[in-house]
């Protein structure tokens, strides 16, 4: 068990109302987010309130648990080593690597006397694998790169601006808190990341021959980050680049990247007509700091990384985000949870008055009452623009 664990709190909030509940809790997200340290973190707490508590942890990432690669040899592993007069709680981490796991899971579901934990590094492990045999028995929850204030505890730094940048530019991985943030030490293990999960999560996983299309594809993705694109708009532009590759097969492999986590996808919403348009979304990179590992960190692009970064922050916060369509007008970001809803627009600065009629404008068009907020990168104190909120990055992703 690690020694030095620093808490993430609001995951852990969440998971206490269903600790000794029949209800398997799964863990999902990219990899080297810390889902492995979140499920050890659920350990301490299982055994400082039951000290006669049995743990049976299997780490597929260990080759001690090299032997359990089917789902009767994970079943027969955990009926080894429960304890018949004790509760016992199973911790299963990359729950993926085990073939037809969810049989093991259905089976190990009925045993009044365990409560089970598993993590994955692939979003159709609830979808698919295991929301199909197991509907209304499982509960997902997505862990992401660490926040913003998460990463100054991490750190432990300052709330300044010259932390905000070093969160904007390096991103959340908690495992960078082991390692002196410079660009030439930082960005090599980002790399090194990135191509592991480019390779052992999308490449591996689904059997793909064309890797180099998806690496130009993620190139592509990071060069247009936060922009609205159709898998044949990208299709087209990668024919111009001598790269032929059909619009279908463009879809194929985003839906790889999303579901490895590798990138997030949000749908753009109708405010007139309510519902989701069918084509045209935009992409956001999971981690920001694996994103200018490939593509660099280039000043250029500090509106498109701002952007990001707010996405990011609302799907932390646990809201579903859509990009809203109002007629001809763009709202960056609806954001919705509890069946509330607030929207959101990002702009580098409001210095000009273009800027300011554009932004505010847009959330003036809306008729609703919910609430409405820019978000801009500039330090900003004062009075509201006709109700509407205006607030800096750093204090938005400090909330």
């Amino acid at each position: 068990m690690p020694i030095d664990l620093v808490p993430r709190n609001s995951y852990i909030e969440r998971v206490l109302p269903f600790i000794d509940q029949k209800i398997i809790k799964v863990f999902t997200g990219q990899r080297r987010v810390g889902k492995s340290y979140l499920i050890f973190q659920i350990m301490n707490f299982v055994l400082e309130n039951n000290k006669k508590a049995q743990v049976i942890y299997i780490n597929k990432e260990d080759l001690a648990f090299s032997s359990i690669k089917t789902a009767q040899q994970l079943y027969d592993y955990v009926q080894l080593n429960k304890k018949n007069d004790k509760k016992n709680y199973v911790f299963i981490d990359e729950i993926q690597e085990i073939s037809e796991f969810e049989n093991a899971l259905r089976s190990l579901l009925l045993d009044d006397n365990l409560d089970i934990y598993c993590t994955g590094s692939n979003a159709d492990l609830l979808s698919k694998d295991i929301a199909g045999k197991l509907s209304g028995r499982c509960l997902e929850i997505v862990v992401y790169s660490l926040s913003y204030s998460e990463f100054l505890l991490f750190h432990k730094l300052e709330n300044t601006t010259f932390s905000l940048e070093k969160y904007m530019k390096y991103g959340g991985l908690p495992y960078l808190k082991n390692l002196e943030l410079k660009d030439e030490i930082v960005f090599e293990y980002l790399k090194n990341i990135y191509n592991t999960i480019v390779y052992r999560d999308v490449v591996s996983r689904y059997s793909l021959r064309n890797s180099p299309f998806l690496e130009q594809l993620i190139l592509f993705l990071a060069s247009n980050t936060g922009s609205i694109f159709s898998a044949k708009k990208i299709s087209d532009f990668l024919k111009s680049q001598q790269v032929k590759i059909a619009p279908n097969q463009v879809q194929v492999y985003l839906s790889y990247l999303i579901n490895a986590f590798i990138i997030h996808q949000a749908s753009r919403y109708d405010l007139v007509g309510k519902r989701l348009f069918e084509i045209g979304e935009k992409y956001y990179f999971e981690n920001l700091g694996i994103r200018h590992s490939v593509w660099g960190f280039r000043p250029q692009d500090k509106a498109k990384i701002i952007e990001n970064a707010v996405f990011n922050h609302l799907l932390f916060k646990n809201n579903q985000v859509k990009i809203g369509v109002l007629h001809d007008s763009e709202i960056d970001f609806i954001a919705e949870k509890n069946g509330e809803k607030h929207y959101y627009q990002v702009a580098l600065s409001i210095n000009e008055q273009q800027t300011i009629d554009r932004e505010f404008g847009n959330l003036l068009k809306i008729k609703d009452n919910y609430p409405k907020t820019v978000i801009t990168f500039d330090a900003f104190k004062g009075n509201t623009f006709e109700g509407i909120t205006c607030i800096d990055l750093k204090s938005f992703l400090s909330n």
